[in-house]
């Protein structure tokens, strides 16, 4: 949408140029007058560092007094590649408050004449960028005279893409493009390749970043221009990005330049086998609960509904679901890398702590506060949860050499401690806690997949192997523990036993 106060959106038409000197002109001639009428419109050329007449040609262009629009064109000394010349023509117009821009090749390929109506969705509010696409009407390519080995290339990789993507695109490999720069501006296009999988790659960050793509035909032409992509080079990079997002979207890989997802609030994990699921199924009903690092208050809620429990919360986020709130009896808003606020732990029966020590950065100290503050206690259980860094996967990444943390997973960046099955129970028998039950819990597929029938496989695959060797195959490690007496305590009821048994003989003697 244009920009505050003003009447027409900005539009910036892009023209990447390389070698370009026999189409140039006519390319800059094509680009209709009609744009004025609905944008204020302005023409940039970015020539490539070419070895011929291309710059040559596009300063005259700008230096015509009867062109409609105002050209600039630019030269790279240095080759930046297709990529990194679109990293330039987009930051100049994020730089110069251009609302949209329009990108197309120098060579002819893309036919100018069609952005009007490329344009039409962007102007609309209805899309953040919007892609030319040659393969919603496939039999126009081959028309449009698409070498078949291209056209076959094309279809397989955008089959492929799609597929670990989980989007479906008519095309990833378009050059015909226009995006918002408000959209530009929330993703990390500065980050991405400077060679031809840039396409794919920003294409890879819209979908991250949850921006709408919205795709319309366009004609095909093949001239007799050179094509510099190297088919088998390009066909290994796109897979490999689009690989790369996948993994990371399950936590097992972490690149930065496709760490733009918005931040998205706490899952609860009730629909499949989780921490959650396990300390629901132990929790007696009626209990009093306090949940350490509650979030949401979504568990706690889910058990206040339907066991009848008393539930109250710690977190150092305030709860924003007002109902989630209402179900907790009280919440204290503490930061636990702090300790642990001043209340009454022994009205309590349980203690939950689903997936909160490894945010800790001193989990000792908090467990021996926690040991100290509810050992006098006898009724009191902790439930306990962790991820596995001993976890298969996890194990495999670090042969290969890759230990990536991201936004999730084992590897979250926000974790301070990781910890395998004996470590974990080391930690807690050194601050004073007895294990009752430890249980392996299987990957979060479900999470990942979607709930599927292959999803709800690997969970029941996953299960059999955590019998085989639970160190190996659990995802994550949960444990219910109870605290040892402490000192004060065994000597106050000594002392308190041991005056009652006094009592108890002087009366037998009287």
């Amino acid at each position: 949408m244009p920009s505050q106060g003003r009447q027409k959106p900005k539009l910036l038409v892009f023209i990447v140029a390389y070698h370009a000197e026999k189409t140039i002109t006519k390319v800059i001639s094509r680009i209709p007058a009609s744009l004025l009428d609905t944008y204020e419109t302005d023409v940039l050329i970015i020539d490539d560092a070419s070895g011929d007449e291309t710059f040559a040609h596009s300063h005259r262009a700008s230096l015509d007094s009867e062109s409609p629009f105002r050209i600039t064109a630019l030269f790279n000394p240095v080759n930046q590649g297709y990529g990194g010349n679109q990293k330039l023509g987009y930051r100049y117009a994020i730089e110069n408050g251009y609302d949209f821009v329009a990108l197309i090749h120098g060579d002819g390929q893309y036919a100018p004449e069609c952005l009007p109506e490329l344009l039409e969705p962007l102007r609309a509010g209805a899309a953040d960028a919007v892609f030319g696409s040659r393969m919603i009407r496939p039999q126009d390519a081959l028309k449009g005279g698409m070498p078949m080995y291209k056209f076959v290339g094309n279809r397989i990789l955008t089959w492929v893409e799609n597929k670990l993507l989980k989007t479906n695109l008519s095309e990833f490999h378009s050059g015909y493009r226009i995006y918002s720069t408000r959209a530009l501006r929330a993703i990390p296009f500065d980050r991405n390749s400077n060679d031809f999988h840039f396409d794919t790659e920003i294409i890879i960050q819209f979908l991250i970043a949850k921006l709408r793509i919205r795709e319309l035909p366009i004609p095909t032409y093949y001239g007799d221009e050179i094509c510099y992509v190297n088919g088998v080079k390009y066909a290994r990079n796109v897979v490999k990005a689009a690989l790369t997002a996948r993994m990371q979207s399950l936590g097992l890989f972490h690149d930065p330049k496709f760490d733009c997802a918005p931040e998205s609030q706490y899952t609860p994990k009730f629909d499949y086998q989780s921490p959650h699921t396990m300390a629901f199924e132990r929790v007696r009903p009626g209990s009093r609960i306090l949940d350490i690092g509650c979030a949401g208050g979504y568990l706690g809620a889910h058990l206040a509904r339907l066991k009848d429990c008393h539930v109250d919360g710690i977190d150092a986020f305030p709860i924003t679901d007002p109902t989630m709130e209402l179900a907790l009896g009280e919440f204290h808003l503490h930061d636990l890398n702090t300790g642990l606020p001043a209340i009454d732990y022994e009205r309590y029966d349980h203690f939950l702590m689903l997936d909160v020590i490894e945010h800790l950065a001193n989990p000792e100290a908090f467990l021996e506060g926690l040991r100290n503050d509810i050992g006098s206690n006898p009724r009191a259980e902790v439930i306990i949860s962790t991820a596995n860094i001993g976890f298969f996967v996890t194990r495999f990444m670090l042969f290969l050499g890759q230990f990536n943390y991201g936004k999730r997973g084992i590897l979250d960046r926000t974790h301070t401690r990781l910890f395998t099955f004996k470590s974990f129970e080391r930690i807690m028998e050194q601050s004073g806690f007895d294990i009752v039950e430890r249980a392996g819990v299987p990957g979060p597929y479900p999470l990942g997949l979607g709930d599927n029938a292959l999803s709800r496989m690997l969970v029941h695959v996953n299960r059999a192997l955590i019998n085989v060797s639970r160190g190996l195959f659990s995802y994550q490690i949960f444990l219910r523990i109870k605290p040892r007496p402490t000192l004060e305590w065994l000597l106050r009821t000594a002392q308190e036993q041991s005056a009652k048994r006094a009592r108890e003989l002087e009366t037998a003697k009287a």
